[in-house]
């Protein structure tokens, strides 16, 4: 399928999460345009450098604009939801100000659970980095959640480089990026150098 990407270092969406996007430059305003005159979808795509037209990541998410704000002077904040990962083809070349590619959606199965040894494996090391970092966190909402969605979403908004959260969204199921999610947990979240473990380097 051909789908408009939005190429953004850092920006990851994962399906079943939102993302909040503020668009201001001339080829995403329209970007956004031609996505709310079609089917409102918009890809998101990590570029491997920063330098304009960089080669892309193979792997992202199609996202649904689920709120929109239009400015007065052109720009938009919007909400993506994310809808399904999707496995770039190549790109394409086109006449429009923003970058198109031809990509294929990978399926997901919406039924993924962890098993109970990987769940608290998890939440130990997430309160072991949360403690190092300073956070705050609600542990009680956080035992509320589906695996799924405590796992997409710790991927996404956790403080990690671009790399580590572009090798968390191309994990094939819910128990790798658990167990990666973990390995990251453990390596950012220890920073003086003393733990004998291997690290992801």
């Amino acid at each position: 399928m051909r789908l408009s990407i939005f190429p953004l270092t850092g920006a990851i969406l994962f399906p079943g999460l939102q993302l909040p996007l503020h668009m201001f430059e001339p080829r995403y305003r329209a970007l956004v345009s031609d996505a709310l005159a079609r089917d409102r979808r918009i890809a998101m795509i990590q570029p491997k450098t920063t330098r304009d037209g960089s080669p892309l990541y193979n792997i992202g998410c199609v996202g649904k604009i689920a709120d929109v704000e239009a400015m007065d002077d052109g720009r938009y904040n919007l909400v993506l939801d994310g809808e399904s990962r999707f496995r770039m083809i190549r790109e394409l070349d086109v006449a429009t100000p923003f970058r198109q590619i031809e990509g294929e959606l990978i399926a997901e199965d919406g039924d993924e659970v962890l098993s109970g040894i990987e769940r608290a494996g998890f939440e130990r090391e997430a309160r072991r980095f949360a403690d190092a970092q300073g956070y705050s966190v609600d542990w009680d909402a956080v035992a509320q959640l589906d695996d799924q969605s405590l796992i997409n979403g710790v991927s996404q908004i956790a403080p990690f480089d671009a790399a580590s959260k572009q090798a968390l969204l191309e994990t094939p199921d819910l128990a790798a990026r658990c167990e990666l999610l973990i390995q990251l947990m453990y390596f950012f979240g220890r920073q003086n150098g003393t733990d004998d473990r291997v690290t992801l380097q």
